[in-house]
This record gives structure tokens, sequence and C-alpha cells, in this order.
């Protein structure tokens, strides 16, 4: 019988492997899980092994070619036995026997000379279809699935390197390929048809916050968010003289949350957690086409007063994009306003040498519950929004932190 080498699913987003040699020939004896095929995705060359012991008996493919998971590259023709052996055959199942033709007047069946017709016992069950073939990887059945939509074959791949192009600049073409994977020709259609649009080359400034966010989106991010009554805050900046922005008491409340839990701002290398040796927080500052990010270091050792000078004159250092070396990159973490916007939520991404950004909303009022009156009463609200790397920060760890720094909100004069 015949039993069909296929293309393994080599991985969860591979949809297609190229053939990089061939390490049987038509005629060669092999056993089961011997490798017979080497093939290379954009990940790692892979060998394909045979699922039974048999005889090739062809080979379908070509080296240098690409080809789809679950193609067939080749044939076995293998032993009734070994197919049971395996389990591609159940045991005592009869195996499918090719029948000729019936002749035009349907009452008996011609046979070439010199050869007999197969006969078939009248009262026997029709032969059973062979069990599924499930491709494998070095012998281990894996399922294919179609799961391709965002793998880059190695011809796709060297189209972009030749163009500049990133996984990232393609996930607006829409694939045609296996498991919807986007070809060359997609991509070159694509071109085509955006080439008349309105245009401009994208300024230093946005290519740095491009790069950044994509190589920040590489790790498990995750949000949470607490809405946080700031009157008692209002009211006491109100007696300050300068009055502090309302992103300072984030920044050093934020701080001192983080020099309480340490652990939370630790940054994962391999299988370490280097955690900061300084509470270094940077501020987000809007600018022309882009975001700046200066730092102002040791914010949890600092009270608000003595960072005000300091915060006002980096923040306009910012817009004009004049931010002094010293105070360029170290951060251990950002506070981010998109309140000042008029947003009342959003999320937030950390920078990609980051593991926590806080996010702060505009102040809202809204109706809250006050046991001491039993009546519902206005209070002014902001929703905080935390986001950070889910490999070094969990649920817990970032619900302490939300929760701490409303308790910091609500006792400005510790800030």
């Amino acid at each position: 019988m015949e039993v069909p080498i296929l293309m393994p699913q080599l991985g969860e987003s591979i949809a297609e492997a190229t053939i990089v040699r061939l390490n049987v020939g038509v005629g060669e004896t092999v056993e089961a899980d011997q490798e017979v095929i080497e093939v290379e995705t954009n990940k790692a060359t892979m060998g394909v092994t045979t699922l039974c012991a048999g005889t090739v008996c062809r080979i379908v493919v070509e080296e240098g070619q690409t080809y789809p998971v679950g193609a067939t590259l080749g044939i076995l023709e293998v032993t009734e036995e070994e197919a049971v052996r395996t389990g591609m055959l159940a045991a005592g199942a009869v195996a499918p026997i090719d029948t000729p033709p019936a002749a035009d007047d349907g009452g008996t069946e011609t046979a070439e000379p010199g050869h007999q017709p197969h006969e078939r016992t009248p009262d026997l069950p029709p032969p059973p279809k062979h069990a599924p073939v499930e491709p494998s990887i070095r012998g281990l059945p894996v399922p294919v699935g179609m799961k391709g939509a965002h793998y880059i074959s190695p011809r796709m791949r060297a189209r972009m390197d030749e163009l500049g192009l990133r996984a990232s600049d393609i996930s607006a073409v829409s694939g045609s390929g296996a498991g919807g994977r986007v070809t060359v020709e997609d991509l070159e259609q694509f071109l085509e048809y955006v080439s008349e649009w309105p245009s401009s080359k994208a300024s230093p400034m946005r290519k740095s916050v491009a790069d950044a966010m994509r190589r920040s989106w590489t790790r498990p991010l995750a949000s949470v968010s607490l809405p946080v009554s700031i009157d008692r805050l209002l009211e006491y900046r109100s007696r300050q003289d300068p009055k502090p922005p309302l992103t300072l008491y984030f920044l050093r409340g934020f701080a001192k949350c983080l020099a309480e839990r340490p652990a939370c701002a630790g940054y994962f290398v391999g299988e370490s957690i280097f955690y900061p040796r300084s509470f270094d927080l940077g501020v987000a500052v809007q600018v022309e086409d882009g975001v700046m990010v200066p730092v102002l270091r040791h914010v949890d050792q600092r009270p608000a007063v003595e960072l005000l000078d300091e915060y006002l004159e980096l923040v306009n250092k910012a817009r004009e994009r004049r931010v002094p070396e010293a105070a360029l990159g170290g951060g251990i973490a950002t506070v981010t306003n998109f309140g000042t916007f008029g947003l009342v939520r959003g999320t937030p991404i950390p920078l990609p040498s980051e593991t926590l950004i806080l996010g702060v909303g505009a102040g809202v009022k809204n109706p809250v519950w006050d046991e001491g009156s039993q009546s519902f009463v206005p209070k002014t609200q902001v929703e905080i929004v935390l986001t950070f790397d889910h490999r070094v920060v969990d649920g817990g760890d970032a619900g302490f932190l939300l929760n701490h720094l409303n308790d910091y909100l609500q006792k400005p004069e510790m800030l």
C-alpha cells in the first residue's frame, strides 16, 4: 500500500517551507522515523521524517522550491504489516484493492490477457478508508493547522529586505497564500495599488516612535485601570505657590510605589530579572510628529516641590526637542497624561527599555457613593491605567501599584 510523505506543520505560525535537500531517492529503502527531506522555514532548518518503513516509489518535489503545509512531498510503498504496526491501518482491516472498471454491458469485468480480475466475497463489507495520515517532525505527529497568515516565506523575506520593509509594514496586505499568508505577488499588487495615493516621507522622529513601538509590542503586554478621586489633590494643589502640574504628583506617587515594590520594575532578560538601581521616571511630552520622554532622576527620594523646577524645564526643553543628554534614557518607567487631550482612558505602550507605563486620563465629575452620608456625592475622578510586561508583573502586583498610588493621591502632602 502507498503512504504519502507530507509537509508537516513546522510551527504554530508557519504555513510553508522550502526544500533544502532530498536525502533519499526513488527505489531506496527507508526506516520508520528516518529523516528523508530537509526543509527550511524563516526560523530554522528541520527534517521531515517517515511514518513507516518502506520503499520510496515517488518524489514529487524539487530542491529550492517552496511548498505549503500538508503538501505531498513523496510516496512510500509499505507492507500491510508495517502499516498496521505504525497505526496507518487498523489490525484486521482489508487494504483497498483497485478494481478494474466494469464493462459497458454491466455484466462482467474485463481483464488484460494473462491477468485475472480480483474477486471479492459479496458479503464482505467495503474496505475501510485509510487512517488519517498526520505529518510529523522527527517522527512526532503534529496536527496540520493552516495558521500561516503571519508567516513570511524566505522568498517574501528577501523581497521585503530589498524594499526595506518589516513584518508590521505588510499588515494591511490581504494574503492569498496558504493559510492567508502574504505572497510576493500580493505585496507587489498592494504597492502598485497605493502608489498613486498622496504620501510623504516619515520624519526621523516618526520613524523612531514606530521602531520603539514595534519592539515594545514583541512582549506580552497587559493593562489594568482604576478610577481615583483627585478632589483632595486638587484642593491641596490650589494652596501651593506656584502650583505644580498634576502630572508631577502622579510621577512622584508612582516612583514611591515602585520603590516599595521594586520587583515590578524589573527587566526580563533570558532567564533573569534585573532590578532598578535608581527610580528614574520619564514623562511623555507630545511634540511635532512624535513624543519625547525626558527622564527625572531619583524621583522616589525628592518631593514634588523639589522636582518642580527641573520638571518644568525638561518639559519645555522637550517641546523644543532640546532635552539635555543627561535627561535622555535610563528611565525604569514613564508617566503619560493623555488627559490633557481630553481623553478619559487609553492603553499606553511602554518603551522597549521599560517594563511599565502609567497613563492618566482627564478628570470627570462622577456620582460616588459616600458611606458617611449614605448618599451619592459628586467627585472628580481620573482613570489611571497601568500597562506592563506580563512576564514580570502579574495582576496582583499591578493592582497593588494602582491602589497604593491612589492612597498617596488621597494624602498629597506626602508627595
